[in-house]
């Protein structure tokens, strides 16, 4: 409503001319007059509120139509094996069935549509399906689809789908095998590809691959979970109250009495329904009256969902318990609480493939503290991130929902089109904690040529407190949590002594396959569908509907105000999912909050010791350790490709960030080395040894720089070329940068070795003639100009030598040290005065890089 049509209706005439229905509605409608507008009258509004009741009732038969419809699409869907929603064709490669432990997942490949094309050289990408209580397939449900973005970077795709009924006996464990064994089919298919599969899980196949990944760490490249919860007890107050739903339950042995009236067979659809719970508004009121609303386009849609969320799977009883007891109530996998029946402890610090989370502060199922806490539950401090040797990146998406994290079209085109079109920059990254910003690219982008797509990707360097920041629980809230965990396992106890056993023996087969069907999940869809006769019936109503369809005009003030009590009912809805969540968390605070009940349960008196964590390991600080020396070791060794990728590295510190136009650049020159013999992995794994000694030790680093130069002068421009472009890739350098570079270009242009006289073939002669006689020693060669050391020996110091100038362990600033004095100090120390036999002047291939 306008201020200028009230004032019309107020302002123009007198207080008591006032007429409300001229005030508030327009009056701009279409009728018989000359001038095609209407004046307002009780006529006319008899005429709209006519129009009107036509409208509704015909939205109304039609909406009848389209749950019947619906309630089909179901019956359909059940009666089919393989039931899924995928867009695309696709094929089977491996039948989980038929693997030594069955379970009921496949592997499938997925056919390009017509005018796609994807390159088996590429990396191939496997998508992971969650089994949270729906089928499979939402992953695929559309062309714009974390499928349908890596097929449209050229990748080749797979699918891991599952039946909607669990081979008898299989567990979690079984099924972590049986995805080793799909990642293992797909990477003897692409021998040829760059590097190992990247997989995408969501939501609850994020923490299935996690587990599957720390088991075999030699199997997968990047991993991408989107949506996907690891660290349970996170969050933040007065938000995602669906983790307090443990507590609130007494723990988890509702869990067990559901799949013993399920005959040892959990109901998916109890899981559909916790979802439902967490926002009524939507569930009971804003999605059905969308389809009401806006019948004659919203069907297609909604169909398409509701075949995906309106056909819940099963799962083994041993399966559903064994995720909430050791996930959603005892929070054992970031713990290393999870041991397998090999005695094998599930650590995800053995995760040696880069791990990207995609999160969203409008999830509330899976919000971004319990998608990224794992970090700080395992990691003191982002350097103890870089000693293990993970790469986690994670992207912070600030309004979308759940499930928009898998099935949106916009979050598909710009964050997953962004990672699959740069999953090799990501997989190429040193150890580190990253966050990935994600900017639409514009006019003033710099060498716009070197980016893909309309989108530019930026990783950011981040500390731990960037992860604390989403949501750190307070030490008393831990206790909460931590006494949920032992309520919940003595009243397991308790249930499996005195009710189960009673349980079992009372429920047979065929009776919890009738209380199955009678679920009110499944029932809503039965209820309205053909097998109902009185839904039925409306079949010939809909058809003779659509015949004579009178849409009203959006105008009509009887639409309006339909709209404006809608938005009254669903913000009545929201308050009382609000008052309902805020019930939950105080109820939840107070009980567990007990220092009576926390004592009963045998909880100690610190606070610090009931929080889960990771002990400490002595294997892996000395593992740690063995490897700072080899990187000290790696100081001088190594060739082109080590100085330009140290230099590169060293040069990109300055600004905590390196986006995909530096990696381009980069590319490139891979592409150029690759020719040679190196291939991706070797140059990953150097790529990462330059990284690791820049950060252990930039000035050593910079100090022994100018041994790895090739010592032809041409060669070494061309490779300060190389650093040029990948350093000027950005555009603008900034100072920091800039400084840099400086120096680096400095170190490349100091002269390797004392000017030499002018050739004379008589005083010099060729390198063939200078080879010894057989059985003559080789003449003593003189000796070099002492070095210094990198670490100052004490008694060096003790016998009154000087001390060396100390230097931090990490990065040094640039203006300590002039580029002319640091040219002419590592002039000094990098190579001896005395002149001595050239190398072999082209150092390539494997023979250069491939040992160590």
């Amino acid at each position: 409503m306008s201020a200028g049509r009230v004032a019309n209706g107020v302002g123009s005439r007198g207080l008591f001319d006032f007429n409300p229905m001229t005030a508030f509605w327009p009056t701009g409608w279409n009728t018989t007059d000359k001038q095609g507008e209407r004046s307002g009258t009780a006529a006319d509004l008899l005429v709209d509120y006519a129009d009107y009741l036509t409208d509704a009732a015909q939205r109304g038969i039609l909406f009848l139509d389209v749950l019947r419809q619906r309630g089909n699409q179901a019956i359909v869907t059940q009666a089919r094996e393989a039931p899924n929603v995928l867009s695309f064709d696709a094929e089977v490669i491996l039948d989980g069935r038929d693997l030594p432990k069955a379970v009921n997942y496949a592997l499938l490949r997925i056919v390009p549509p017509d005018g796609m094309t994807v390159d088996p050289a590429k990396r191939p990408f496997i998508v992971f399906d969650p089994r949270a209580g729906h089928g499979p397939g939402i992953a695929g449900m559309k062309q714009d689809s974390e499928i349908g973005e890596a097929m449209q970077a050229g990748h080749p795709c797979y699918f891991v789908g599952f039946l909607p009924v669990p081979v008898p006996g299989q567990t979690i464990e079984d099924i972590c095998t049986a995805e080793a064994a799909f990642v293992r089919k797909v990477t003897e298919l692409h021998p040829e590809a760059p590097g190992a599969p990247a997989l995408i899980a969501n939501c609850q196949a994020g923490w299935q691959v996690m587990i599957m990944a720390a088991l075999h760490p030699e199997l997968p490249g990047p991993i991408l979970i989107a949506g996907a919860p690891l660290s349970y007890w996170a969050g933040n107050r007065g938000k995602a109250p669906l983790r307090y739903l443990g507590g609130l339950l007494g723990g988890t042995w509702l869990t067990a009495l559901s799949g013993d009236v399920g005959a040892g067979i959990f109901d998916g659809a109890n899981l559909v329904a916790n979802f439902e719970s967490m926002n009524p508004a939507n569930t009971y009121f804003r999605k059905n009256y969308n389809v009401f609303d806006n019948v004659d386009s919203e069907a297609p849609r909604f169909l398409g969902f509701e075949a995906w969320w309106g056909n819940p799977v099963l799962l083994n009883a041993e399966e559903m318990q064994w995720i909430a007891d050791n996930l959603f109530v005892g929070n054992k996998l970031t713990s290393g609480g999870i041991v397998t029946s090999d005695d094998v402890r599930v650590d995800l610090r053995n995760i040696r493939s880069p791990i990207v989370v995609f999160c969203s502060w409008g999830d509330d199922i899976t919000p971004p503290a319990q998608a990224l806490a794992w970090i700080t539950d395992m990691y003191e401090h982002e350097k103890d991130i870089v000693a293990a040797g993970q790469t986690i990146v994670y992207c912070v998406h600030e309004t979308i929902g759940h499930l928009g994290i898998f099935v949106s079209g916009k979050v598909a085109s710009r964050e997953h089109g962004e990672f699959a079109s740069c999953m090799e920059m990501i997989d190429l990254m040193p150890p580190g904690l990253y966050e990935a910003v994600i900017e639409e690219v514009d006019d003033a982008t710099a060498h716009p040529e070197l980016i893909h797509g309309k989108y530019l990707f930026r990783l950011e360097v981040r500390t731990l407190d960037h992860i604390r920041a989403f949501g750190d629980n307070p030490p008393e809230d831990d206790r909460r949590f931590a006494t949920v965990a032992r309520v919940s396992e003595i009243n397991n106890g308790l249930y499996r002594t005195f009710l189960q056993p009673a349980v079992r023996a009372s429920v047979t087969g065929p009776f919890a396959d009738a209380l199955r069907r009678m679920n009110a999940h499944r029932l809503r869809y039965a209820a309205f569908s053909d097998m109902n006769p009185l839904v039925e019936a409306v079949k010939p109503f809909a058809q003779a509907v659509h015949e004579n369809r009178r849409p009203v005009r959006e105008d009509n003030p009887f639409r309006r105000l339909e709209h404006s009590a809608a938005e009254i009912i669903e913000a009545s809805w929201k308050n009382y999912g609000a008052m309902l969540d805020t019930w939950k968390e105080a109820a939840f605070l107070t009980v567990y909050g007990s220092r009576a009940l926390q004592a009963a349960v045998g909880m100690p008196e610190s606070d610090t010791d009931v929080t889960p964590r990771l002990a400490r390991s002595v294997i892996r600080e000395t593992v740690a350790a063995k490897a700072e020396l080899d990187l000290r070791s790696k100081l001088s060794r190594g060739g082109p490709v080590e100085a330009l990728l140290r230099s590169v590295n060293y040069i990109h510190r300055a600004d905590r960030m390196v986006d995909e136009r530096a990696f381009a650049a980069l590319a490139r020159y891979q592409d150029e080395i690759a020719r040679e013999g190196i291939s991706f992995e070797r140059f990953k794994e150097i790529l990462h040894d330059q990284a690791l000694i820049v950060g252990l030790d930039a000035e050593a680093a910079l100090e022994t720089l100018p041994r790895l130069l090739p010592e032809d002068v041409e060669e070494r421009r061309k490779l300060l070329d190389t650093v040029r472009r990948v350093a000027d890739a950005v555009g603008t350098l900034s100072s920091a940068t800039a400084e840099r570079l400086a120096r680096i270009e400095a170190i490349f242009d100091i002269p390797l070795f004392p000017a030499a006289p002018p050739p004379d073939e008589e005083q010099h002669p060729s390198a063939d003639s200078m080879a010894e006689p057989a059985g003559e020693p080789a003449p003593p060669e003189a000796p070099s100009a002492p070095k210094q050391p990198l670490i100052q020996d004490s008694t060096a110091q003790a016998a009154g030598e000087p001390a060396p100038t100390e230097v931090p362990a990490q990065d040094k600033p640039a203006a300590t040290k002039p580029a002319a004095a640091a040219s002419a100090s590592i002039r000094t120390s990098a190579r001896p005065s005395t002149a001595r036999p050239k190398r072999t002047p082209s150092r390539k291939g494997k023979e250069d890089h491939g040992a160590e």
